[in-house]
C-alpha cells in the first residue's frame, strides 16, 4: 500500500483527510480541532491538533509542522533493500524534515551503493544506468534511477532544483528507491522461490527443453 505521510490540513474533516497516523501507522481519517480558539498570533498560523480515528491519539501541529510525536514521515525501506544501503536510507528518513538537501545527498549515496547489488561498479551512477539500459533495463526503472540521480546531484552540487524549497521532491525519492528494489530484487526473488517449489520432475523437464 502506498504510504501517505502526515499532512497539515486543518478544517478538512472529510473522508479525503486521511494519512498514515504517526502513532499507530494506520491509514486513517484525522479529525482536526483548535485547542485554544481564536489563538492566532502574528507570524503564527495556529496550534492545531489532529486526532486519529483509529487509535484516538493526538498529534500536535505548530506553524503547519508536526511537532508531536517526532516521527519519520517518509516510507520505510523495502525489506529487500540491501543492508549496505539501509543505514543511509534510514538516516535520510530521520532528517528529511530538517534538511531535505542532506536527506537527498544520503539517498543519492544509497542509490550509488544499490548499483553494486544490480551488477554495476557503483562509482558513476550515470554510467551504471547506461550499462543497465544496454542490458534491457525497463524504461520505468531507468527513469526512476535517473530521477534519483538528478535530484541527488542537486543535493550535492546545487543546481536548478532547490531542495530546501521543494522538500516533496526528496520525499518522492524514498518511493522511487523502494520501487526500484521491488522490481530488481523483490520480484525476481519471489519468482525464484516459487519456481524452486515446483516438483523436481517439472523443473527437470523445463531444463531439458531449454538445453535442446
Amino acid at each position: 500500500m502506498k504510504y501517505f505521510p502526515p499532512e497539515y490540513l486543518p478544517g478538512h474533516n472529510s473522508r479525503e483527510n486521511r494519512f498514515h497516523c504517526p502513532h499507530c501507522q494506520t491509514f486513517a481519517l484525522q479529525r482536526w480541532y483548535n485547542p485554544v480558539k481564536d489563538w492566532i498570533r502574528e507570524g503564527v498560523k495556529a496550534c492545531r491538533i489532529s486526532t486519529c480515528d483509529c487509535c484516538s491519539k493526538d498529534s500536535i501541529w505548530m506553524d503547519g509542522k508536526l511537532i508531536y510525536p517526532q516521527v519519520k514521515l517518509s516510507p520505510p525501506p523495502n525489506p529487500d533493500l540491501p543492508e549496505s544501503c539501509r543505514a543511509d536510507y534510514e538516516e535520510a528518513r530521520s532528517i528529511v524534515t530538517l534538511s531535505p538537501k542532506g536527506s537527498g545527498a544520503l539517498l543519492r549515496l544509497c542509490v550509488q551503493k544499490l548499483m553494486m547489488h544490480l551488477g554495476q561498479k557503483g562509482k558513476n551512477i550515470n554510467d551504471d544506468i547506461s550499462n543497465l539500459v544496454k542490458d534491457g533495463l525497463p524504461v520505468a526503472i531507468q527513469q526512476a534511477l535517473d530521477l534519483c540521480r538528478v535530484v541527488g546531484n542537486n543535493a550535492v552540487h546545487p543546481g536548478e532544483i532547490v531542495l530546501d524549497e521543494e522538500p516533496e521532491i526528496v520525499n518522492s525519492m524514498f518511493e522511487l528507491i523502494n520501487f526500484i528494489v521491488d522490481n530488481r530484487i523483490t520480484q525476481p526473488k519471489r519468482i525464484s522461490d516459487m519456481y524452486a517449489n515446483l516438483p523436481s520432475g517439472a523443473r527437470a523437464a523445463i531444463d531439458k527443453r531449454d538445453t535442446k
